[in-house]
């Protein structure tokens, strides 16, 4: 029998960046708001001399237990679905602040083009890619969406410079762009050399100290190389632990509640009303009532809990109906490495935003008129910080082990360079989100089965876009370069990035999408869905910055929606489904 809590008015499931803003904003605002985190607390002083490679990089500590959560996974609807024993391809995060603790800090925002993909596609090159594809637009163009861009960026405090071929801004960044490098240097000076537009990345690890709006400090980068995959002991990467989190609690309306594992979302006459959770440490089940609930997850878990609580209508891939699970979308990773015989490079030192970029080849800024795809990538050079366990870099040939391997191991260490693209993903029917019929959780729920492949499109964009990193790493100067190659089909084993997006999607119609430009369910009103999990397909840079905007929309909407009694925000075009 599950205890009953006494009602908020707003709780939120999960703990990360959109769970922390939606907490922030709206118990500023004087909404009592619970947060249910079903991993542990964490704040700064937890990432304390954590510079350990295996414990957090190879060993994953900071991420998803696969062993008690996990998906099923299987390239094309014909496959038996299998479960994922051990999560690889992508690392969703866990506790307090999810994958905002271990991210990177790479914060951009989507280019106008992105919004209104299909329409801008269509309207200057006619329907290229065909029915398979299912493109849309998102619902919002760029112009609406970017005080919420700067309202982000402005909170995490984000350092960066003006750049001529990303989206147009009202405001300069916060703070000024990191320190540049010889190797960031080298990149600028050969991509300017071909008539390409190189900027600093705009960067989540700060490159000065800085107090946002909200009156909480965040410290200046160290350049210590830790930052993907581990927390920050200076409190110098912009996270939800230092930024919004810390607001929701000082407002007094802000209860945070760990080790609490939502399980169903609770509907009751076409609205959410509450959810019900399980106590991770004690097993106890405990249901919270609330005027607003919002999913706030991670892709994956949204949509996981959406299907499980049989709200909203599921994807058939088949008869292309339905919106739950729908428009799964990764990323494709065009690139090119250099390896040089006479120069030696510092690549143990860095951040994890310390890079340059030229968006050149990303959206629309080029003609795709006679290409065989749409969209495209920013290519970038980054300096991370090269850690010795996973980077053994060694030319094509050199056998995996043993003392040759060695050999040129500690030869090329420092002396290879990555030029790398973030490439647009483009959504495909076949590739979406269900349950599995088969496999069930710790619960005994069924888990999330994931089919995806990579398409015509995806090959198409990657190979031209790597031929444009090759040149780049040619007029840098590299003696040996090496193509990226993309598999015949997409493996879930080896990590390539943690930027899944889909599932949820926003848009206009309630037909075509899940939630409306607030993200607000267009079949539950008092429902929001915040993250990655709402954009229609997935653009060439890191989503972060994306979803932030988004959050801080959705969190406008929700004070909306309590303040006027309820209804839907956004009039639904659909002819067939008014809502």
């Amino acid at each position: 029998m599950a205890t009953r809590k006494d009602k908020v008015d707003v709780v939120t499931i999960g703990v990360g960046w959109t769970g922390g803003i939606i907490a922030a904003e709206l118990s500023k605002a004087g909404y009592n708001v619970v947060g249910l985190e079903r991993g542990e607390d964490r704040s700064t002083s937890d990432f304390q001399m954590i510079h350990d490679e295996y414990r957090y990089d190879i060993r994953h500590e900071l991420m998803q237990d696969a062993s008690k959560e996990t998906i099923s996974f299987r390239n094309n609807p014909d496959e038996l679905a299998l479960p994922m024993r051990r999560l690889g391809s992508f690392l969703p995060g866990t506790g307090v602040g999810g994958a905002g603790v271990h991210w990177n800090g790479q914060t951009w925002r989507f280019l106008p083009y992105d919004l209104q993909i299909k329409s801008m596609t269509d309207e200057k090159y006619g329907d290229k890619l065909g029915s398979e594809y299912t493109l849309q637009d998102w619902g919002i163009t760029y112009e609406e969406l970017e005080p919420y861009f700067y309202k982000f960026e402005e909170v995490a405090g984000i350092s960066g410079e003006d750049n001529p071929m990303g989206a147009p801004r009202s405001n300069d960044y916060p703070t000024p762009p990191m320190k540049s490098t010889p190797i960031l240097d080298m990149f600028k000076e050969a991509t300017k050399n071909m008539g390409l537009h190189p900027i600093q990345m705009p960067s989540a690890n700060l490159s000065e100290n800085y107090e946002n709006p909200d009156g909480e400090t965040i410290a200046q980068c160290q350049y210590c190389g830790f930052c993907e995959r581990f927390g920050c002991e200076y409190g110098a990467k912009s996270s939800p632990n230092v930024t919004v989190i810390p607001t929701a609690k000082k407002s007094g309306n802000f209860e945070l509640r760990t080790h609490s594992d939502v399980v169903e979302i609770i509907q009751e006459g076409g609205k959410a009303t509450g959810v019900r959770y399980i106590d991770t440490l004690s097993g106890e089940e405990f249901i919270q009532p609330a005027d607003v609930v919002v999913l706030t997850s991670y892709v994956l878990n949204n949509t996981r809990l959406l299907l499980q609580s049989n709200i909203g209508r599921p994807y058939n891939y088949e008869t292309g109906e339905g919106v739950i699970g729908k428009n799964y979308c990764y990323q494709i990773l065009p690139g090119a490495a250099g390896f040089f015989e006479e120069r030696k490079f510092n690549t143990f030192m860095g951040a994890g935003s310390l890079g340059a970029t030229v968006d050149d080849y990303n959206g629309d800024n080029f003609d795709h008129s006679d290409l065989d795809f749409i969209h495209g990538g920013s290519i970038s050079i980054t300096q991370t910080g090269r850690r010795p366990i996973a980077s053994n870099l060694t030319p094509s040939g050199t056998p995996a082990w043993g003392l040759e391997f060695k050999k040129q191991t500690l030869k090329y260490h420092n002396r290879t360079l990555n030029v790398v693209s973030q490439g647009a993903s483009i959504p495909h029917r076949n590739n979406y989100m269900d349950l599995d019929p088969t496999y069930k959780d710790q619960y005994g729920n069924p888990l999330l089965r994931l089919t995806y492949d990579f398409t015509d499109q995806d090959r198409n964009l990657h190979k031209y876009i790597t031929g444009i990193c090759k040149d780049i790493m040619s007029e840098m100067g590299a003696d040996i370069i090496e193509e990226a190659v993309m598999d015949e089909h997409y493996d879930i084993v080896p990590y390539q990035t943690t930027h899944n997006t889909g599932g949820v999607i926003m848009g206009g119609d309630s037909e075509t999408s899940a939630v409306n430009n607030y993200l607000q369910m267009w079949d539950s009103e008092s429902l929001f869905v915040v993250g990655a999990s709402a954009f229609a397909h997935n653009g060439g840079y890191n989503p972060t910055g994306t979803v932030g905007a988004l959050a801080y929309r959705a969190a406008e909407g929700i004070q909306q929606y309590l303040d006027n009694g309820g209804g839907q925000l956004v009039k639904n075009k659909s002819k067939s489904r008014l809502t």
